[in-house]
């Protein structure tokens, strides 16, 4: 993500022309009510590292994942094919939505559900598209990056999670979301607007003001954004402190119970612009970022790969990896 620190009130105004969902379904079914589990905690499955991994490289092997790429098309058919393998109904929103610069990117959402029938749902979500500009980088600009720790961790982590939802309870609803453009901001080289915080997460807003069912409500939810770097950190980020903040309590203490309490830090971020905030603000689902903001450096941000060519598989560590998807899937089990 290419994100600002956000101190501004939402106010709504998404840049979507159009969009229209379809989807594939893999059985449905009356919602149930919530049903009264053991207090006696579920084991989760062991999540395994090397599967995550492996997910992050096929997405960096396909190409960025730039919206009206045929790397992008390619990409967006092997995510709902594999949320579909694992066992989920699979609904893709496809669309258009205009770009700060007037580009119109064809966007697709994609979204996994399990136990589609239960009404307690929880939401895991991860941006898929990738920077298409490196207007960090000192070379090659006007290129796109791979985007291996920005967008393909998130989504390595939670295919892997979905590869072991086949033994959760049947009253517990898990909704994973891939969302599409959300890194086609402003880049640094144009000067930044008022209202700029707009253009980045098109995909997010559009699906948080038209969700993938109508009337679609979750307890809380849970984003992944840079999660896969080997010094990650993952600091308590100020747009979750501010519209979700049980929801952080809730997945920093249990990161300390699983041990990973040196990974999951109190220090708290700025507030930031990302997908979680229009989750928060529009779906009224209150939700968590677990992203790799850096507030130990000068000028703090999102480490020196950010929106560079260096953001490839150089920099992905298996055991960061881990450490988010254990943490997640532990939550996802034991709510």
């Amino acid at each position: 993500m290419g994100k600002l620190t956000f101190a501004t009130p939402w106010l709504l105004g998404l840049a979507v022309l159009a969009f229209a969902a379809c989807g594939t379904d893999s059985g449905s079914g009356t919602p149930q009510a919530p049903q009264n589990r053991s207090a006696e905690n579920i084991v989760a499955p062991e999540f395994n590292e090397d599967s995550a991994y492996a997910y992050v490289a096929q997405q960096v092997a396909f190409g960025p994942r730039v919206p009206n790429t045929e790397t992008h098309e390619a990409c967006a058919a092997w995510l709902a094919r594999e949320l579909a393998r694992h066992g989920a109904q699979v609904t893709v929103q496809e669309g258009r939505a205009r770009a700060f610069d007037g580009t119109i990117l064809n966007m697709k959402n994609i979204v996994g559900s399990f136990h589609p029938a239960s009404r307690d749902r929880m939401l895991l979500f991860a941006h898929w598209d990738t920077r298409p500009f490196a207007d960090k980088d000192s070379l090659r600009q006007r290129e796109p990056i791979d985007g291996a720790n920005d967008g393909a961790s998130g989504v390595g982590v939670l295919l892997e999670i979905a590869r072991q939802l086949g033994q959760i309870p049947a009253d517990i609803g898990v909704d994973i979301a891939f969302f599409d453009a959300e890194d086609y901001g402003r880049p640094e080289w144009l000067p930044s607007s008022q209202n700029g915080y707009k253009d980045w997460c098109l995909g997010s807003q559009f699906w948080a003001a038209n969700p993938h069912r109508p009337g679609y409500r979750a307890r809380f939810g849970i984003l992944l954004d840079m999660v896969g770097a080997r010094d990650a950190v993952f600091h308590q980020e100020g747009t979750s402190l501010r519209l979700a903040p049980h929801v952080v309590r809730k997945v920093w203490k249990r990161a300390s119970d699983l041990g990973f309490g040196g990974r999951f830090s109190s220090r708290s971020t700025p507030q930031t612009i990302d997908d979680n905030l229009f989750v928060s603000e529009l779906a009224g689902i209150p939700s968590a970022n677990i992203v790799d903001y850096r507030v130990n450096v000068r000028p703090m941000g999102y480490g020196p790969f950010h929106h560079t060519h260096a953001d490839n598989m150089d920099i992905i560590d298996p055991h960061t990896l881990d450490v988010v998807g254990t943490t997640v899937l532990s939550v996802v089990y034991n709510p």
